[in-house]
């Protein structure tokens, strides 16, 4: 039994209808490791549980399985909008997410995150961020100006199957992406900032409460 193994065994189970989605996801799809699977998916829905959030922004939909997980642990008047730029997965991904018991609470669009996820005007309590990697830094600081004080981004794929310390990479641009992206969070004052090594690397980061101004009173 390898470690992994024994994380899964002593976790919530996968649902059915996930792991039929995760088992179609590697069938159908090129690259389909890259949905989130059972542990990151149940992370993902105890995430949801803890910060309970109105409104979820998600970029980078791929099959659907990380909406479905964060849908899971939404409460009644929670949403999640989730944004897919290849209009070329829509015909696997939208019947799974049209046809599971979480289809009311998802909204999937089909479009660039970074141009259309402002015009909701909405304010998010929680984003995703598993697009594309070479414009993470991007999609990050529209994020940020859609998130609330306090508010939390996940950000995926963030140690890239360790090609972020590997010089052999220096010159792909997805690996760039992801350097660049994680120095800039690094250094950012803005948020606070965790990587957990789960899987592919996972990136918490807490956007900081508006400093409130302080009136001297004379007494």
């Amino acid at each position: 039994m390898t470690l992994e193994d024994y994380i899964l065994q002593h976790i919530d189970e996968e649902p059915e209808y996930l792991y039929r989605l995760y088992r179609a996801t590697n069938i159908h799809m090129l690259h389909g490791r890259m949905a989130s699977g059972h542990l990151q998916g149940r992370l993902l829905k105890m995430l949801v549980r803890m910060i309970r959030p109105k409104n979820i922004l998600e970029v980078g939909t791929f099959s659907g399985y990380s909406a479905l997980c964060m849908a899971e642990g939404l409460g009644d008047e929670g949403h999640l909008y989730t944004f897919e730029i290849n209009d070329e997965q829509e015909d696997f991904t939208r019947p799974w997410i049209e046809q599971s018991p979480l289809a009311d609470k998802i909204t999937f669009i089909i479009g660039d995150a970074i141009k259309e996820a402002p015009r909701l005007g909405i304010t998010f309590d929680m984003a995703f961020i598993d697009g594309d990697k070479r414009t993470y830094r991007e999609t990050y600081e529209m994020v940020l100006s859609l998130l609330r004080p306090g508010g939390f981004i996940i950000a995926d794929n963030t140690l890239w199957d360790g090609h972020v310390v590997d010089p052999a990479y220096d010159r792909d641009k997805q690996t760039v992406g992801i350097e660049t992206f994680n120095d800039y969070v690094a250094n950012d004052q803005r948020v606070e900032k965790v990587i957990l090594p789960l899987r592919d690397g996972l990136t918490m980061i807490r956007k900081k409460d508006e400093e409130r101004g302080t009136t001297d009173t004379a007494s």
